[in-house]
């Protein structure tokens, strides 16, 4: 019942030197350059003035390989101006169109040692490799330059800058420089495999996964960061380079950085875990044996809401298919963090935490903890959001918390049945899936739970009374209804019908306004009576009070043995009156009483028609007639004048098929006329089923009115009827 993709549900992989780069412009680190203004423009002349510029750049760098000091100093120049060019995202496709790729990766690597001076002086060490690098990162935000780059011999001599730079530092050597090389070539090593797969697996054919682990433990914080958000793309749907960071020992110093005081150091740290885990049931074992679990439920209590999403994501993860993991995450204090999330102004934070907790209700254990622990109000809450991913976490967690029957009462008493009922889903994953808790709910009620909710009825407050009664009469069993709204006092039908009453007598004030209570009671009335009445030409005529007589089909205006003949439309329909007798009392007083038809030959019959009076006729020799619409209303009038009430319920139940919301009115009328007590129970069901298209129209609302006194006895007469399984409604 999970939506798939929220397995594949992860974060974004980087922080990589496009946010960066957003984060020191908002912060106020730096100004934009008049060339980016000018660059903002990137086609015609600005477009031209660009592209001078680069190809003037490209061959300095070409020309200036080497450790002279002039050379150095115009190579660093040059990789900082593609650099800050770079930084305008409008213009990068210029950049790489005048050359700069080649020109910038062969400044990742050092001059050659023959081109040092007699000083053995290495001007501006590692100064153009670090701009090399940084200007390459930015190139490689678009994804169609990745390949570019990668293809120019970018990531070996990034690879090998890793490496060198790293032994620098383990030479003694902490110099900002260092530090800044190392940072951007992991930077631009992010950058490059963002979301692509064969680069991913190119780093670690070129041996870039050990030493981005090494760096994890360097000294300087940001290469710390830098490294993590290198690794943690290369994890990313890569199941080699996850297996190799963890053989390179990863696991026990990211958790070390689960820990940190450094929110940026703990937010890559996770999210790098994060992606290992990811589909990975092998190294999610190994993750939770090195103890990640309690710093990773620590970081949902994380003044950084980037890692609490992170957290609550993985701890989702943990909780997948590991009972006792589930069992555990609680335990350990994850649930009233995880509930306090999902009131968060944050969507992704409020959908991570949805998506913990729905894993964690699936435990039997777990589901009581998370209601009583506040968790049942803010996720019924959440079946409001427009995010299809989010209002499908939150109803997957209330899946899971209506499978306890200590939830169930708690459930209906905060009005969660008619937010599942009257909620607008967006996927129809989330429709089945809150279908299912429904049906859940359902079969549910009964013993202690049914107990508590009609003790509910008796001592809660009115508010809570309501949504008991509206609840139990859309998830009872038809083997209750009698038991709960009619033995129980009554309090349950009385609530429903007064509060359909109060909503009719607030339209007299309040024209188009009709509160929603008063429309639950309306539908949930109706929903009751569903399920207790049957109205169909099978069951609907009542057993006769005598023996029936059918003399069969081919005695229908048969002169063979008639002893009666009636006189309609001026033609003669030959009967037989034994048949009569034992069909109606009407036929009985006319031939047994005083009536003058008691001994005439021939009976004339007014006001019916031919075809009216033969179906009549047919029903009384046959028991059973086909009813059309066309003639239903003319042959209800002449079975109420002769008193058969079976071909009275036949027509009740063809014309009620054709009740709509123009003839209401007329059709209640006709079931008063010709007491058709089966029509008009229709129509008070059709009433209660169209209440808020009904009430809001004068003449329909004087209709609503005049069925008031019927409700209630309407209703009494539906839960005391036996009931019948099957039933065609």
């Amino acid at each position: 019942m999970e939506l798939k993709k929220h397995q594949d549900q992860r974060l974004p992989e980087r922080k990589g030197q496009k946010r960066k780069l957003e984060e020191e412009i908002k912060e106020g680190k730096r100004e934009i350059s008049a060339a980016e203004v000018e660059a903002s423009a990137p086609y015609g002349e600005a477009r031209r003035v660009i592209l001078n510029e680069v190809y003037t750049q490209v061959n300095i760098l070409n020309s200036t390989f080497s450790w002279h000091e002039t050379h150095r100093g115009a190579a660093k120049r040059a990789t900082h101006i593609l650099a800050e060019l770079a930084k305008n995202e409008e213009v990068v496709n210029v950049i790489v169109e005048g050359g700069a790729v080649p020109a910038l990766v062969k400044h990742l690597e050092a001059p050659p040692s023959s081109e040092i001076d007699h000083n053995n002086s290495k001007p501006f060490e590692h100064e153009v490799e670090k701009e090399s690098a940084f200007a390459l990162g930015l190139l490689a935000v678009k994804p169609e330059h990745q390949q570019i780059i990668v293809d120019a011999g970018a990531l070996s001599h990034l690879v090998s800058l890793l490496k060198r730079q790293r032994d620098v530092h383990r030479d003694g050597s902490n110099s900002r420089a260092v530090n800044s090389v190392i940072r951007r070539a992991a930077d631009a090593i992010t950058n490059l495999a963002h979301e692509n797969s064969s680069i991913k697996t190119r780093v670690r054919m070129e041996g870039g996964i050990p030493p981005l682990v090494e760096l994890l433990e360097f000294t300087d914080t940001k290469v710390q960061r830098a490294a993590a958000g290198a690794l943690r793309t290369l994890a990313f749907k890569n199941d080699e380079n996850k297996n190799q960071i963890v053989e390179c020992y990863a696991l026990p110093t990211l958790i070390l950085m689960l820990r940190s005081d450094d929110a940026a150091i703990h937010y890559e740290a996770v999210g790098v875990i994060g992606n290992l885990v990811h589909s990975s049931p092998n190294i999610k074992r190994e993750v939770l044996a090195a103890g990640a679990l309690q710093p990773v439920i620590g970081l949902l209590s994380s003044c950084c809401s980037e890692s609490q999403r992170e957290a609550a994501l993985l701890l989702g993860q943990f909780a997948a298919t590991d009972s006792d993991c589930k069992v555990h995450i609680v335990q350990r204090g994850a649930v009233r963090p995880l509930i306090e999330m999902l009131q968060s102004p944050d969507v992704q934070l409020r959908e991570m935490s949805a998506f913990a907790l729905g894993r964690l209700a699936q435990d039997t254990h777990n589901q009581a903890g998370i209601a009583h622990n506040g968790g049942l109000v803010p996720l019924l809450k959440l079946l409001d959001s427009k995010n299809g991913s989010l209002q499908h976490n939150a109803a997957f967690a209330l899946y899971g918390l209506a499978d306890n029957e200590d939830n169930v009462s708690d459930f209906i008493s905060v009005g969660g049945v008619q937010k599942l009922q009257d909620g607008e889903f967006i996927v129809q994953a989330t429709k089945d899936c809150v279908a299912k808790t429904l049906k859940r709910l359902e079969e549910k009620i009964h013993g202690r739970v049914l107990n508590h909710l009609l003790y509910l009825m008796r001592v809660a407050e009115k508010a809570v009374q309501r949504r008991v009664a509206l609840a139990l009469a859309h998830l009872c069993s038809p083997d209750d209804q009698r038991a709960i709204f009619i033995n129980n006092c009554g309090t349950f039908l009385a609530l429903l019908v007064r509060k359909v009453i109060g909503g009719i007598y607030l339209q007299k004030f309040k024209k188009g306004n009709l509160l929603k209570q008063q429309l639950d009671g309306a539908i949930a009335l109706y929903r009751l009576t569903n399920k207790a009445m049957t109205l169909s030409p099978v069951d609907a005529a009542p057993l006769s009070p005598t023996p029936q007589v059918y003399l069969g089909e081919q005695y229908v205006n048969n002169p063979t043995l008639s002893d009666v003949t009636f006189l309609v439309e001026g033609r003669r329909f030959y009967a037989h009156r034994i048949c009569l007798l034992a069909s109606s009392d009407a036929f009985r007083a006319m031939f047994d009483g005083g009536y003058r038809e008691k001994d005439a030959r021939d009976i004339e019959i007014p006001n019916i028609r031919w075809e009216v009076f033969e179906l009549m006729m047919r029903f009384i020799y046959t028991g059973s007639v086909d009813v059309t619409l066309i003639i239903a209303q003319d042959l209800l009038r002449a079975a109420d004048q002769y008193l058969l009430e079976g071909l009275k319920r036949l027509c009740e139940y063809t014309i009620a098929q054709d009740i709509t919301l123009e003839n209401i009115g007329s059709m209640y009328e006709l079931s008063e006329a010709f007491h058709a007590i089966s029509l008009r129970h229709r129509c008070i069901l059709f009433i209660l089923e169209q209440f808020d298209k009904l009430s809001d129209k004068p003449r329909h609302s004087q209709l609503i009115q005049r069925i008031i006194p019927e409700i209630r006895n309407y209703f009494e007469k539906a839960l005391t009827k036996p009931h019948q399984h099957n039933s065609q409604l």
